[in-house]
């Protein structure tokens, strides 16, 4: 069809050619070569990592069922969107930047519902298998398993808060990554520049000599910052039978047990699963030490965005008074 048009439309037949391969790389899965393909496909999927996403979402369900006549279900077009999502990843640099930590926000959320919605109509399921069963439960037994309904509710809201907590933590390390390599590339580039332009000049420009030092002081202490704060710190992955007595050891972080064997390690996992105060301490000392990671992070990443604001303001200041006055 697009073919027709642009050919009634007096478009060249090469310019036909790249638009018809825009269109089919859209196709799913995406497979797109040329940049044009890869912008095309990310616009075509742009939806996936914005905030309406949830809105859009429900739309395509409406309009897909007005237009096969038939009702979907919500857990099965829920299951669909996730498997979308999680299989999709866009192409250009600029989506991925601006996009997926937004996208995987929308994964979390629509699995949240979807667990949620599962263990709703498994309880549905449940409470009519056991009516059919006994029919006649006495106001005990009915009061017994609204306690233990009662029960179970806090249980599954700590689950959700461990859960929401750790994917939280680590988008805004990823955040934290991309700062650090916006940095550490701008102020590769100005490097390099300096070093390929104004140093060859330095014997003809004298009074640049100054300027030229303080820019690439700056830029070096700027990267440096920016590397430690995405800089690896792990322990030494070992744990003892004893830490694994006292509780004291967190076998869900893999700096704990690296280096331990697997058999070492299964042992630690079972005596952990076994005893919920073990688990839930566990996942506690997990979250608090990704908290403390993330503050040394942006700690440092502060310092480094500081250094870089007043320096390049000092570097530009240093370079105008000596055009200016030190010719």
């Amino acid at each position: 069809m697009a073919e027709e048009f642009l050919q009634n439309a007096s478009i060249s037949l090469e310019d036909i050619g790249e638009i018809k391969k825009c269109i089919l790389a859209t196709t799913m899965p995406q497979t797109p070569s040329s940049l044009n393909e890869k912008i095309i496909c990310d616009a075509d999927l742009f939806n996936l990592g914005t905030g309406n996403f949830r809105e859009q979402n429900k739309l395509l369900k409406k309009e897909l069922e007005a237009l096969t006549n038939t009702k979907l279900e919500g857990v099965a077009w829920r299951a669909t969107s996730i498997s979308m999502l999680e299989t999709h990843h866009y192409h250009t640099d600029y989506c991925q930047l601006l996009l997926n930590n937004t996208k995987a926000g929308n994964l979390e959320a629509l699995k949240n519902k979807q667990e949620q919605k599962l263990k709703e109509q498994q309880q549905v399921a449940m409470t009519v298998n056991t009516g059919t069963e006994n029919p006649e439960l006495t106001s005990g037994e009915e009061a017994d398993k609204k306690k233990i309904k009662k029960k179970d509710k806090p249980v599954r809201g700590i689950e959700t808060m461990f859960r929401i907590s750790a994917s939280k933590n680590v988008r805004i390390s990823e955040m934290a990554d991309n700062k650090a390599h916006i940095m550490i590339s701008v102020n590769s580039i100005i490097i390099s520049v300096v070093l390929g332009l104004i140093i060859r000049s330095l014997e003809q420009y004298p009074n640049l000599i100054i300027p030229t030092i303080i820019l690439l002081m700056v830029n070096v202490a700027t990267i440096i910052f920016s590397v430690l704060a995405t800089r690896p710190k792990i322990a030494d992955g070992l744990f003892t039978q004893e830490q694994v007595n006292n509780k004291s050891v967190n076998l869900l972080y893999f700096g704990s047990y690296y280096n331990m064997n697997f058999k070492e390690y299964e042992d630690g996992i079972n005596a952990m699963m076994a005893d919920s105060g073990f688990l839930y301490s566990s996942l506690t000392k997990d979250i608090f030490w990704q908290g403390k990671v993330l503050g040394r992070k942006y700690r440092l990443l502060r310092i480094s965005y500081t250094i870089f604001l007043f320096g390049i303001i000092a570097a530009v200041l240093a370079f105008t008074a000596a055009i200016i006055f030190f010719r």
